[in-house]
């Protein structure tokens, strides 16, 4: 896997590297965020990995102006910076996944594998279908036999999400921190509310419902 590590301390950027490395993995450095933009919009990488506090350009401007190209090459933020409010900005501003130094770098290497896989599902393209059901991500659009269905933003954020894992179960905690960016527990009827209320709207006048509840596991998006 190609790896773009953006990280201007040279002590850590090696160890990482290193560890990364024993993985399997190929690492290319940029020591300042303004070389890494340009890095990560010319080549092609599978993973990004980003410090926060970058000279010329932070880590969060990195990523906003890659976003804003159209360039979503998976990203996860490696940084010191560890609040609940600096974890939700990384995330917002376009981050696939957070994590705070020190780390393990199993874990990291992990994550990182995980965040490419990801990228190589269905998400990718540009219409998705299941069943009679279909979803486009250019215009967000939803339709159920050619009907086309209203969803609030965060309703299409949790179908695209389940759309992405056809078939699998998706966990409250899945959608909690990959849709709502929350990497603590809020209450459960969060999650349960959003839910019954995007499977009102795509079930509700259709023999076949799509949208499950798996008892005690998460729900899944599946024709049986």
């Amino acid at each position: 896997m190609r790896v773009l590590l953006i990280e201007d301390d040279p002590m850590a950027a090696a160890n990482l590297c290193a560890g990364l490395a024993q993985e399997g993995h190929e690492i290319e450095i940029a020591d300042n965020g303004r070389t890494g933009l340009l890095a990560a919009a010319a080549e092609n990488f599978n993973v990004l990995i980003i410090d926060r506090m970058l000279p010329d350009l932070d880590g969060l401007g990195v990523l906003r102006t890659l976003r804003g190209a159209g360039i979503h090459t998976p990203a996860l933020f490696l940084t010191a910076l560890g609040s609940l409010d600096d974890r939700l900005e990384g995330l917002r501003s376009g981050g696939d996944d957070y994590m705070i130094k020190p780390y393990a770098i199993a874990e990291l290497a992990a994550r990182l594998v995980a965040l490419a896989r990801r990228a190589r599902t269905p998400a990718q393209q540009v219409r998705l279908r299941v069943g009679d059901l279909e979803l486009e991500r250019t215009t967000r659009r939803v339709w159920r036999a050619g009907q086309k269905i209203e969803l609030r933003p965060r309703e299409y954020e949790v179908l695209e999400y389940l759309f992405r894992h056809p078939g699998e179960v998706v966990t409250k905690t899945m959608l909690l921190e990959d849709v709502w960016g929350f990497h603590f527990t809020p209450q459960a009827s969060l999650v349960e509310a959003q839910i019954s209320r995007l499977r009102a709207k795509i079930n509700q006048g259709f023999s076949t419902p799509l949208i499950h509840t798996c008892r005690g596991a998460g729900y899944k998006l599946d024709v049986a």
